[in-house]
Formats: C-alpha cells, sequence, structure tokens
C-alpha cells in the first residue's frame, strides 16, 4: 500500500525521546500518528544526567523543540582527570554543554499534541498482516496502523515478542547515580567539580561527573545540581541483593532509588569513602538523590520486521561511556522519519535502507561502549587481566573518549541534506 501521509495512521509504543523524537516529526509532516507510554501522567527520568553531544539540538528543534543549547544545559569549558586522593592528574579545555533527560522530554512532551500522547497505555502484543498492524493493550482496547513503531526501550515488550533471543548482556558492573544539589557541596569541592568535567579514577573503580540543571531546569549558579556516575564491579550473583528492598522484594528491572535497601546504601556509602576521590565521595553523601543500574549491552539482528519497525534503547542499548543513548534516539527518529517521509512506495521497500543503516550505527555504538568499558569489565577476570587493564589505563586518554564526539555513521547532516 503506497505511503500517504493524509491516510497512513503510524502507532509509536514508548514515550521517551525517541518515540516522542519521532512522532513530532511524522507529526509535523501530516501523518496521523499517535504515541503510547506505559508510565501514567509525565515521565521523570530519575534525574539522570545527559552529554549534550553534536546534532542533539539540531534533531530537537528538527522535531519542533523551540530550544537552544544555552537554555539547555550547563555549559563546561574544560575537562580534567581526577586521582584518587583528590588530585588533579591532567586538565584539558574540551567544552561540552551538559543537562537533564527531564529538561529534553519536557521540551519534546510540550510540542507533541496532547490529545495523542496516551499514558498509562501497556502494550500487551501486536499483530499483523499484509494490510495493516495491531497493538493490543492491558486495559483491552486495540487500535489498527500502517506501521507500528516499538520505541519502548531496553525492557521492550515489543521486541521481546518479536525476537525473544535477544536479550540483555551483563558485562560485570553496574553505575551508581547520584544528583546532589549545588548548593549541600563544600567551597573546596565546589571550587573543583563545579565547572569541569571530571572524569575520576581510583584502583577498580572509575566514574564522571558534572552540572547540570537544577530540578526545575534551573540554570541560575547556587541552584543547580551535581550529577555523579560512578562504576563498581559487582558478581552476577550478587545482583540480587541489591536489587531486594528491606521488605524482602526483588525488583529484576530495576529498583527504585527510594526502595533501595539500608544495608545497601550504607554500604555504598562506605565504599565511597574508603575508595574515591574525597569530592566524589562527598558528593554521595550529600546527594538528594541515589540510586543504581546495571551496566547492560543490548543488539538487535533485525530492526524491521513487515510493518512493526525497533528503534532506539529497544532496539540497541550502548553502555553509557559513550553517552549517546539520547543522541542514538534522536538519529534513529530521524533516519525513520526520512525514510517514510521521503519514499512514497511500499513500507517494506523504505524501510530497507533505514534498518541497513541503523543496524550499522548500532553495532558500532555497543563496540564503542564494550571499548571504554574494557577496563571496569576486567575486574571480575583473572589477576593477570586485571593487571593488564590497570597498566593499560591512561587517565588523560580516557579522559578525552569518555563521552566525546565520534562518528557512529548517517545521522542528521544526512536528514537535512534529503529533506
Amino acid at each position: 500500500m503506497p505511503i500517504s501521509s493524509r491516510e497512513s495512521r503510524i502507532l509509536i509504543i514508548g514515550g521517551s525521546i525517541a518515540g516522542l523524537t519521532l512522532g513530532n516529526l511524522l507529526h509535523r509532516n501530516g501523518f496521523d500518528v499517535h504515541i503510547f507510554e506505559r508510565t501514567p501522567g509525565h515521565m521523570e527520568g530519575r534525574g539522570a544526567g545527559i552529554t549534550m553531544l553534536p546534532g542533539l539540538i539540531e534533531g530537537l528543534q528538527a522535531a519542533g523543540a523551540d530550544v537552544t543549547e544555552a537554555e539547555l544545559g550547563v555549559h563546561l569549558p574544560v575537562r580534567i582527570a581526577l586521582g584518587n586522593q583528590g588530585d588533579i592528574l591532567a586538565e584539558r579545555t574540551f567544552p561540552q554543554t551538559m543537562t537533564t533527560w527531564k529538561r529534553l522530554y519536557d521540551a519534546l512532551r510540550g510540542v507533541f499534541p496532547a490529545d495523542r500522547y496516551h499514558d498509562d497505555k501497556t502494550v500487551q502484543r501486536v499483530e499483523q498482516n499484509e494490510a495493516r498492524v495491531t497493538a493490543f493493550f492491558t486495559d483491552g482496547t486495540e487500535l489498527h496502523g500502517d506501521l507500528l513503531v516499538a520505541a519502548d526501550g531496553l525492557r521492550s515488550a515489543v521486541r521481546t515478542q518479536l525476537m525473544p533471543e535477544v536479550k540483555p548482556v551483563y558485562p560485570g558492573y553496574i553505575a551508581w547515580r547520584c544528583l546532589a544539589d549545588e548548593s549541600a557541596l563544600s567551597s573546596a569541592t565546589h571550587a573543583t567539580l563545579f565547572n569541569r568535567y571530571a572524569v575520576w579514577f581510583a584502583p577498580g573503580q572509575q566514574g564522571i561527573g558534572y552540572a547540570v540543571p537544577g530540578p526545575d531546569h534551573a540554570l541560575v549558579p547556587g541552584k543547580r545540581q551535581y550529577n555523579m556516575v560512578w562504576y563498581q564491579p559487582v558478581p552476577e550473583a550478587g545482583l540480587a541483593r541489591l536489587l531486594t528492598d528491606d521488605d524482602g522484594h526483588y525488583h529484576p528491572n530495576g529498583i527504585p532509588p527510594t526502595a533501595l535497601s539500608r544495608t545497601v546504601l550504607a554500604e555504598m556509602m562506605a565504599r565511597a569513602t574508603d575508595l574515591l576521590p574525597p569530592q566524589i565521595a562527598e558528593v554521595t553523601r550529600v546527594a538528594r538523590t541515589r540510586f543504581f543500574q546495571p551496566i547492560l549491552d543490548l543488539q538487535s539482528p533485525r530492526l524491521v520486521h513487515g510493518r512493526i519497525v525497533v528503534i532506539g534503547d529497544a532496539a540497541f542499548t550502548a553502555r553509557p561511556h559513550v553517552a549517546a543513548g539520547v543522541p542514538k534516539a534522536t538519529g534513529d527518529a530521524l533516519a525513520l522519519a526520512k525514510a517514510i517521509h521521503g519514499n512514497r512506495g511500499d513500507y517494506p521497500a523504505c524501510l530497507q535502507a533505514f534498518e541497513h543503516t541503523r543496524l550499522r550505527v548500532g553495532r558500532t555504538m555497543v563496540g564503542r561502549g564494550q571499548y571504554l568499558g574494557a577496563y571496569m569489565e576486567a575486574q571480575l577476570k583473572s589477576e593477570a587481566e586485571r593487571l593488564a587493564a590497570e597498566t593499560a589505563r591512561d587517565p588523560e586518554r580516557v579522559m578525552l573518549e569518555t563521552a566525546a564526539p565520534f562518528d557512529y555513521g548517517e545521522g542528521l547532516a544526512d536528514y537535512h541534506a534529503r529533506n
């Protein structure tokens, strides 16, 4: 069936960055598009920090968000490598802007029609034939469309139905994340950390930290926040304990910050004091929010399944060292919008090039994350492998490669060139 923006209904499962970017792009081109998000109300994203890599701001603007980089985040002119005694091992000019997931989400949600964003809607299964695709929801409703896009994240229900063999792989370490109010930091710690992007080092440990907008997107000095990520080795067998709350309830898909065991938190704080640079240990002590995530790799062998397309973290999840999850989500959305809008033939034909290109991007990004995370992955291996990883770890190189611009393939420039 030919593609017509006036006739085609596109269903997007998942209302985070990938789903909202795509929804806005398609809506602006006249498509009948609807987004279905399982979370009720506005999503919070747990305050996760985001590095604004090249192309991200242009992607937001292409999706209709009237924003500038200066409005979105905190500008940091330099990077430092911080040793475990709190000493600065290296410093380089490296200008970047840091923001939060919530700031980007609000910018995209604010320009998408409210009557086309359906929250508290959990997809149960999908079915398709040659003419259409149907989404069945747990509340008993069903909706037909010409195309369905699965943008429902790492635990994608749609991907699980289509490719049950594709599962996340745990490489042996977690990321503790802490968010502290700027006003809670001591003057000495503030002076070292707040106007710099810090990559810090300790034996068997590694992490990053940087300033982000405040709880209400505030950019005023004194009202901002400090975001810290601490990579820590944890055997897979030890994850269950961390994911179990004080009432004995196990949270296999991630434990909410408020449910973290008091014992687990106390142990984390003690380890921070013993192991981390003193400035970073202080951040963990004064943090307003603390949570952790198991680091995972996920790769899909296919993105297109007839009238169903998988994008964003539902398709590929890379380790946070690359800081490219949000830019990749935006890139997937831009590439898919281009494929749909730029081809007036059958859906399978116009999606073939999209799949080829974005598979390459996803695989490259996951591989890049594995390269950047090799030191942490070595911590649960043999003594020889740990020693080799320690010997090879160069703080200045790690400082310059972490969350840095990297050519993952076709992206925003190509979208603008062809549209």
